[in-house]
């Protein structure tokens, strides 16, 4: 017999294991399967051949830590045994037990070897049963406990010494997130000196626990650098968050040095969690409502929001000063009445016009304790101006590029088709026109550019002395021959001050106002031009004889996308842009641009310039 074995060591290990009735894998250090035995294919369902040099996918996600945590105390020296759950090939669990031992290579661990067999179903199932339910009603009695408290230190001692009793936990211990710190605020089976210490909490293991998304967390590794883990023989932590009115408030730590904590042990240590939170914010609400009651008017009055208390009927009870300020309902009016707008659905937003014009969003929430509502609204009233000068703004900018570009269009079309066939002049004539609308497309697009980083910030300028009389002269060189019905007057007097600003922008600056004041005086008339210095600022202004600017559109119109009303936008065109580049240029150099009513009809645009020398040489370049 011995002969007949010499030599095959092999042969008989795999004989051994082909022959065990109970599943055995071994894995190294990172978990790569080295060997699956034949129990092991009927166990799991898969072969070997499927299974060898890579990781076994039989440990569920939830039990990972777990598992880990079980290799970990194998790994520093002993045998573990555990019950717990296993996938297999069908992704269906196993109640199995798995016998975990180190695979030794000399004095190294190299591995683990991993025995598993089917635990007693009815067995099991039964023990767990009883042992969840005896938990589960001292879970009660404990949750009972800490309720019965409304002094927040003795809640959270409460909650450390029922935390060991329902986990088996060798110590425990309550942390609050305060900020960018974690506070050890309540210790069991630890040092008293520990209590108070505090923590980086992005280093913290409560960090990890909140950037999973999960409520509960086992760590095995990294412990020593646990500031509060002064426990002898510690190998395991486990970690429940504690929320308070849906915000993470603080988290137990359950800390383990004689036990391994199981699936049902989280479980609990999660369910505990959750009640703590409840019992702290109760603590917390009792210890703050004497101090939430002195503040509670002041913040009801100093909201921006318009807030508005209804009883059961409907009836407005309370009415905080902003609401009187945006619905222009002063509360004695408006007390013991309905609201002056309809209420959304629950958990909505509705969004309603009052007959002042003004447009609000209103959302509400009904305290179930007392029927009440609580209503909360604000003036939505510019943003919905905004949205719908955007949407003017696209369809006018349609309008304004489709005009060129089907002329451009036409023209070029015209000279492809009949170049021969045109005389000279007219090939000339067509590619004027060509010219003249590509001159109209390109200052579109710029303006389109300038009001784009204006609305950013991002319109740059530089800080310099210039001469502004020479500026506004080449701004109005030749424009008395572009108009047989318009006369242009300049009138500078003689050593008109320097300024500071930048040169480029304020030349845009002045063609868009000179601009303007042609387009905008249809039937001709007077424009005059006028510069003089006013203490420490150059004034220049622009006068037209045309159609002039109401009172409430005079600030208006230097927004985006604004024109004095829409008949002009269609008779002027133009996207709205102009005015705003102008005062964003103007400001962007310390200065500012403003409109005003001439007598006798027309507009005055004044436009103020820092005179040179009024500034100190280290302003800042923008």
């Amino acid at each position: 017999m011995g002969d007949e074995w010499a030599g095959s060591d092999d042969e008989i290990a795999r004989a051994v294991l082909d022959s065990s009735p109970n599943a055995v894998v071994a894995v190294d250090r990172d978990q790569t399967v080295l060997v699956w035995n034949e129990a092991a294919e009927r166990l799991f369902g898969w072969t070997a051949a499927e299974m060898l040099g890579r990781r076994a996918p039989i440990v569920p996600a939830e039990l990972t830590a777990e598992h880990n945590a079980a290799l970990e105390r194998v790994r520093t020296g002993g045998q573990v045994s555990v019950r717990t759950k296993r996938l297999d090939s069908a992704g269906d669990l196993l109640d199995v037990r798995v016998d975990i031992s180190a695979l030794r290579l000399g004095s190294a661990v190299a591995g683990y070897v991993c025995v598993h067999h089917l635990a007693r179903a009815d067995q099991v199932a039964k023990t767990r049963m009883a042992r969840r339910a005896r938990l589960v009603r001292r879970l009660t009695d404990v949750v009972g406990d800490i309720n019965s408290d409304l002094e927040l230190s003795a809640v959270l001692d409460r909650i450390s010494a029922s935390l060991t009793e329902l986990t088996g936990a060798d110590a425990g211990g309550f942390v609050l997130i305060e900020g960018e710190r974690l506070r050890l605020v309540s210790t069991y089976e630890l040092p008293d000196g520990l209590r108070g210490t505090t923590t980086d909490l992005r280093t913290s293991l409560v960090d990890r626990l909140l950037r999973t998304g999960k409520t509960v967390l086992l760590e095995s590794s990294g412990l020593d650098d646990l500031v509060w883990a002064r426990l002898k023989g510690l190998h395991t932590i486990a970690l429940g968050l504690a929320a308070v009115g849906g915000r993470p408030y603080g988290a137990l730590y359950a800390l383990f040095a004689r036990s391994t904590p199981g699936h049902l042990e989280l479980e609990l240590l999660e369910l505990l969690a959750g009640h703590a939170g409840i019992a702290v914010g109760n603590a917390v609400a009792y210890q703050e409502a004497v101090r939430q009651r002195a503040h509670e008017r002041a913040v009801f009055d100093a909201s921006a929001d318009g807030i508005a208390v209804l009883d059961e009927a409907g009836r407005v009870v309370r009415w905080n000063p902003a609401a009187a300020e945006i619905t222009a309902i002063p509360e004695e009016t408006v007390l013991g009445g309905p609201p002056p707008f309809p209420l959304p659905e629950p958990g909505e937003k509705l969004t309603f016009q009052l007959e002042t014009g003004r447009w609000l969003d209103v959302v509400g929430a009904r305290i179930e304790e007392t029927g009440e509502v609580v209503v909360d609204f604000r003036d939505v009233t510019r943003a919905k101006e905004l949205e719908e000068a955007k949407d003017l703004f696209l369809a006018t900018t349609s309008h304004e590029l489709r005009t060129p570009i089907t002329i451009v269009r036409g023209f070029a079309s015209t000279l492809d088709a009949r170049w021969d066939k045109l005389g000279d002049v007219e090939r000339r004539a067509a590619v004027h026109t060509i010219a003249e609308r590509a001159r109209s497309l390109g200052q579109l697009m710029d303006h389109l550019l300038l009001g784009a980083r204006a609305g950013a910030d991002e319109l740059k300028v530089r800080i310099e002395e210039f001469d502004l009389a020479e500026r506004i002269h080449a701004a109005t060189l030749g424009l008395p021959v572009l108009s047989d019905r318009h006369r242009v007057e300049v009138a500078i007097g003689d050593g008109l001050p320097c300024v500071l600003g930048d040169a480029l922008a304020t030349d845009i600056v002045l063609g868009q106002l000179l601009e303007n004041a042609f387009k905008y005086s249809p039937k001709g008339g007077l424009i005059r031009v006028e510069a003089w210095p006013e203490d420490d600022d150059v004034v220049v202004v622009v006068d037209d004889e045309g159609v002039g600017i109401a009172a409430p559109d005079r600030e208006r119109i230097f927004e985006r996308f604004v024109q004095v009303d829409s008949g002009d936008r269609r008779r002027f065109g133009g996207v709205g842009l102009g005015l705003y580049i102008v005062r964003s240029l103007a400001r962007a150099q310390g200065g500012d641009v403003s409109a005003h009513p001439r007598s006798g009809g027309g507009t005055r645009m004044r436009l103020v310039l820092k005179a040179a020398g009024t500034i100190g040489s280290d302003t800042p370049m923008r």
